[in-house]
């Protein structure tokens, strides 16, 4: 493989001046330029892309951070179609993305790779807990990042997200209106804002409708499929007639343990759901849903840590993408409208 060396010998110029060639420096000849590049051309020279892009200080490549473990990551319906949406955003503004994962236990010497590798131009971060000191460290760092998902105290902060607390009070009101008043809920992760917002958006439904908040009603699921099974059997005993439920993959969970007891959705319990994520339409009934953008959400982290690059001195910047209810069968609208 050719090398500046090799260059600028058969040139008969420095090696300096060949790579100011090669970076097209106005501040070299038009002769000696023409010298250069006819042996470029001769010995099919392709620059290293990375070692110009250090040099240049700019890599073209972004991180996202995931803090979980590979097993949950691939197992939730959620991160597959983020990652499309990212990778895609990447693709069309000529930039590659790395995908880290971390277990929280690791997290310390995680935080120390992602700040002083030098090979990230910018970080996405989603799922993150509450108080994660990966966000401390990146928001004490010069490195841009932005969150899919809002931070909830710290004003300087970028991020991508949905207005989780109204969507989720959407999703109860639904339940209200079809009649429903003993109404329960499986919660995400409560160290994570999503599954807080969604519980707030829940508990402001009831109160809006003077139903008391019945914290034996409220369950928390942790997300996964597993979890929603879990959680479905502490409430069994406790009849609700309608459940809230903060994902679908818990959904599918839960839907399981009904089956199981015998008990018809919607006639004995209905069901509503969150992020219609393929397997909402699949279940049996299909799950009545809140759909959340999730390819949109990726695309838009992506473009707008792009646009912290291109203006530094632009301030942080909040987006907030809208949601909708998708109404399918097991919510029982059919049979109560």
């Amino acid at each position: 493989m050719a090398t500046l060396e090799e260059i600028a010998r058969l040139s008969g110029v420095s090696r300096s001046t060949v790579s100011r060639v090669i970076n097209n420096d106005p501040h070299v000849s038009e002769e000696t330029r023409a010298r250069v590049l006819e042996v470029v051309v001769r010995l099919n020279y392709q620059p290293n892309a990375i070692a110009r892009s250090l040099a240049a200080g700019k890599t073209h490549v972004l991180g996202l951070i995931i803090p979980k473990r590979v097993v949950e990551v691939f197992s939730d319906p959620y991160f597959p179609i983020l990652l499309q949406g990212a990778f895609a955003a990447c693709n069309a503004r000529d930039y590659a993305m790395t995908l880290w994962m971390a277990d929280p236990a690791d997290e310390i010497r995680f935080i120390a790779k992602v700040l002083n590798n030098g090979l990230l131009d910018g970080v996405i971060i989603s799922s993150m807990v509450l108080d994660d000191p990966l966000v401390t460290a990146l928001n004490a760092s010069k490195l841009p990042f932005v969150l899919v998902g809002r931070h909830p105290s710290a004003p300087e902060v970028s991020y991508v997200d949905v207005d989780n607390i109204s969507s989720a009070q959407m999703a109860v009101e639904h339940l209200y209106r079809l009649g429903y008043r003993r109404i329960a809920t499986i919660t995400g992760m409560l160290d994570t804002i999503s599954g807080v917002d969604r519980r707030q958006g829940y508990e402001n439904a009831l109160r809006i409708h003077a139903i008391p908040v019945d914290p034996a009603l409220i369950v928390e699921g942790g997300f996964s499929e597993a979890g929603g099974e879990a959680a479905m059997r502490r409430l069994l005993p406790l009849r609700p007639d309608a459940i809230f439920i903060a994902s679908d993959a818990m959904a599918a969970g839960a839907l399981r343990v009904l089956r199981e007891a015998g008990l018809r959705v919607p006639q004995d319990m209905a069901v509503v759901s969150f992020d219609d994520t393929p397997i909402a339409s699949h279940t049996e009934p299909p799950l009545t849903t809140v759909r959340q953008p999730i390819e949109a959400l990726g695309e838009t982290a992506v473009n707008t840590l792009l646009h912290l690059l291109e203006h530094p001195d632009a301030g942080p910047r909040r987006v907030i993408l809208p949601t909708r209810l998708i109404v399918r069968e097991s919510c029982g609208a059919s049979q109560r409208l």
